[in-house]
């Protein structure tokens, strides 16, 4: 089991810093599930966290921003803390499990995508950032709408199959097979590809 690291004192960029630099978007798990379909999407989530984590971990160790994307529940008052106590009212162990830390960053949405009147499109710049990694739910639904905002904005996606969840394995095998096919997404699972062979990679086609 990978220990987690010591909390560091998140940074407000002032002007935006060279690309190159990678994120990690956590989409919707802050999740009360208490939606049509909810249940049926919950059942498959158990099964992302360790991956989740495990990506969350190696961020950490590259001191690369790890960024929650997450919906609002229809509050528009709402901010971090009101939305992750509204989650473990229906989803305790689980939301102790993938909560947002101190040093993470935290975007509130009101749409489907993470980039939609967000300020998303304003932060990634700011960290230099040009390649992304997406992990959530749904994957035909907020993870698919992102990941296509992203590739529009030129950015080098990666959305491992098993830190991402829909309501069904053909819901999801179906969306992860459009962005694979026509936004250019690896979609390698955590346990074949990790960030700095992807990384790596991504610099080796850049030369």
């Amino acid at each position: 089991m990978t220990s987690e690291p010591s909390e560091r004192t998140p940074t407000a960029p002032e002007r935006d810093s060279g690309r190159g630099g990678v994120a990690l978007l956590i989409i919707d798990m802050l999740n009360r599930f208490d939606f049509e379909g909810g249940d049926k999407l919950k059942a498959h989530v158990e099964r992302i966290v360790g991956p989740i984590r495990t990506l969350r971990a190696a961020f950490d160790a590259a001191g690369a921003a790890v960024i929650y994307v997450n919906d609002n529940f229809g509050e528009w008052h709402s901010e971090k803390s009101k939305l992750v106590e509204r989650a473990a009212e229906c989803e305790r162990e689980l939301i102790a499990r993938i909560a947002p830390r101190e040093q993470d960053y935290f975007v509130i949405k009101p749409q489907f995508s993470g980039f939609y009147s967000t300020n998303l499109p304003l932060l990634l710049p700011k960290l230099g950032v040009s390649r992304l990694v997406l992990a959530g739910v749904a994957t035909d639904i907020c993870v698919l709408f992102t990941a296509a905002d992203a590739h529009m904005r030129d950015y080098a996606v990666w959305v491992p199959e098993d830190a991402v969840a829909a309501e069904s394995d053909e819901r999801g095998k179906w969306a992860l097979d459009i962005m694979r096919s026509h936004l250019g997404v690896e979609t390698a699972a955590t346990s074949r590809l990790d960030l700095a062979d992807w990384m790596e990679r991504l610099d080796e086609n850049a030369s």
